[in-house]
């Protein structure tokens, strides 16, 4: 069904059930600039992109805009989708330009309003199901792609590793101690002013060497990324960098005011003054990547394409007619889409900013969080909400990124939770970060890793338990590649909320602590701090708790003791999985 919208409602088509019409009414707005309809026998809405502050969002005003906000979220996102799923039915809004989603509880259903700052063509609806509404709509707009098995294992990664030796260093660490990791990604590689081009040449003596030495010890490398020609920090001189600077201007290979000047990114935003590549420009893409042939000559494996929320008004214009209406929310796509062309099928991109489709050109992250317990709660939520808007591997930073280090208690539960999500990373951001002033000492090593976090405590047992979780994850990589494959090939979430396969059980519809990882296992984690006991709900099926060792029968509520190296898992009996009844011992 296709609901037009510039002052009139017209029906495409029928809807397959005709039943159905009747949980969807159509209230005509004179103004052609707002739509309000009525989901009857609905309890709630979910999606919108990646949402870190609530799973059913029924009485929250959504906003559809790409947002960089330094952790603690809140209603901002990285990564919005103008898609929605209820009960019955889904709606997607085929436009990048900002929309004002609201809603509120009524009696016999849910009121919905969508304000959109100019008139939208269409709307698509989409009825069934919840897994329904979610495949249709990515029949519509393209699954994301398979990657690698390789990025399916642990990802290392810490802002802080500035040369080769400190890099091979930690990678050396993590064999040494027997903690498997099959990605290392390395932020402070370049001279932070191309962006191309290794810091010195005594730093990074030999990249391609460090490549080589990474692949013969089964690690794939990532180099970070980020979409601007900088503004120079004051002190800092490049020569190249500002002849590219001069050369961009002269040829056109930046976004542009209204009146043909550069556009600069405004000031108390990241990378202030600094000018960002049209890629809508054929010129622009030759360019910029034939800098970056080197490194993907010495065998690079991807890149960290981070930022991409850098058009913050309207007025401003690119090659193709586009201008900042449509890509305040369409740069973060065009910027990963040219990456991913650029790079090829067997490499991969890990980016934080995006819009609808963006999970075709790359992996995503939750983002920047602090390492305390509500931002952990947070991106859980984030992770279920970006899963059923269409991306399906998805991961975070594990016990945040930023502030001071996170407890012992807080970086195992983290790390338990990490290993049963699509993509299982930590990293850390650089001491003379936003939250420097919480480091006094200039003896201080905040890196996220195992072994930092045992020795920042003296305690060898987080060492153990972390070597326990990266073995699990190596295991479980097959089937998490497997059950990756059957969520493309069927359009499925990968990690699920519980009500999109159990959509008649009203139990599951606010549950927002606990999830599917695949077909065939869910997961119950600890969130809050000082707790060791949780309530659990099963749906129906029988289900094997993988701590009490015992089978269960479902649609019940448990309660559940897990010690600092535990978290729950229930395998579905139902679905025969020879791979985990293996490795759990069935």
């Amino acid at each position: 069904m296709i609901i037009k919208w510039n002052n009139e409602v017209l029906f495409e088509e029928e809807l397959k059930d005709k039943s159905t019409l009747r949980a969807f009414q159509i209230n005509k707005i004179d103004d052609g600039n707002e739509i309000k309809f009525v989901l009857l026998d609905s309890d709630g809405l979910w999606g919108f992109g990646e949402r870190f502050d609530s799973l059913n969002q029924v009485g929250l005003s959504r906003d559809n805009l790409v947002y960089e906000k330094f952790t603690d979220q809140g209603n901002n996102t990285y990564l919005p989708v103008p898609f929605m799923i209820s009960n019955h039915i889904g709606l997607y809004v085929d436009t990048y330009e900002k929309l004002v989603f609201s809603s509120n509880k009524i009696v016999d259903g849910i009121q919905v309003s969508i304000i959109a700052a100019t008139t939208v063509d269409q709307i698509r609806i989409f009825e069934g199901a919840p897994k329904y509404q979610i495949g249709e709509f990515l029949k519509l707009v393209g699954v994301a792609n398979l990657p690698p098995m390789w990025g399916f294992g642990p990802w290392m990664s810490a802002n802080r590793w500035n040369t080769q030796e400190e890099v091979l260093k930690q990678a050396g660490i993590a064999k040494e101690l027997d903690l498997y990791h099959s990605v290392i990604v390395v932020e402070a590689w370049s001279d932070e002013a191309t962006f191309y081009e290794f810091n010195e040449n005594k730093l990074w003596p030999s990249p391609k060497k460090m490549v080589d030495e990474l692949h013969d010890n089964d690690l794939k490398l990532l180099l970070w990324q980020i979409p601007v020609f900088k503004k120079l920090d004051p002190g800092q001189k490049n020569k190249t960098q500002n002849q590219d600077c001069k050369n961009a201007i002269e040829k056109n290979y930046v976004v542009l005011n209204k009146d043909g000047t550069p556009y600069q990114i405004p000031d108390g935003r990241w990378f202030e003054g600094s000018m960002i590549p049209d890629f809508t420009n054929p010129e622009t893409f030759d360019w910029w990547f034939e800098k970056r042939k080197p490194l993907l000559d010495i065998g690079v494996d991807g890149f960290k394409t981070d930022g991409g929320e850098f058009v913050y008004t309207d007025d401003v214009k690119f090659h193709d007619g586009s201008t900042g209406k449509t890509m305040r929310n369409g740069y973060s796509y065009l910027y990963t889409a040219a990456y991913k062309k650029a790079i090829g099928e067997n490499r991969v991109l890990f980016s934080r900013a995006g819009y609808t489709g963006s999970w075709k050109n790359s992996l995503i992250w939750g983002g920047d969080q602090m390492s305390n317990w509500s931002e952990l709660r947070h991106v859980l939520i984030a992770g279920l909400n970006a899963s059923m808007s269409g991306v399906f591997y998805w991961g975070f930073d594990i016990a945040g990124f930023a502030g001071a280090m996170p407890s012992k208690e807080l970086y195992l539960r983290s790390f338990a939770l990490a290993t049963f999500v699509p993509i299982m990373q930590w990293h850390s951001e650089p001491l003379g970060g936003q939250f420097k002033e919480l480091f006094k000492s200039d003896d201080v090593f905040n890196d996220r890793s195992p072994w930092n976090m045992a020795s920042y405590y003296n305690d060898e047992s987080i060492l153990d338990i972390s070597r326990k979780y990266c073995k699990l994850r190596k295991l479980l990589m097959p089937y998490i590649y497997g059950e990756a494959q059957f969520s493309v090939e069927n359009r499925i979430p990968l990690m699920q909320a519980l009500f999109i396969k159990y959509p008649d059980d009203e139990n599951t519809f606010d549950i927002d602590d606990e999830y599917l990882f695949g077909r065939n296992l869910l997961i119950a984690p600890i969130l809050e701090e000082g707790r060791f006991e949780r309530e659990v709900y099963l749906p129906k099926g029988t289900w094997y708790d993988c701590t009490s060792k015992k089978a269960i029968k479902g649609k019940i509520r448990i309660n559940r003791k897990y010690d600092i190296d535990q978290i729950g898992i229930f395998i579905n009996l139902e679905c025969d999985n020879k791979l985990l009844k293996d490795i759990f011992e069935l």
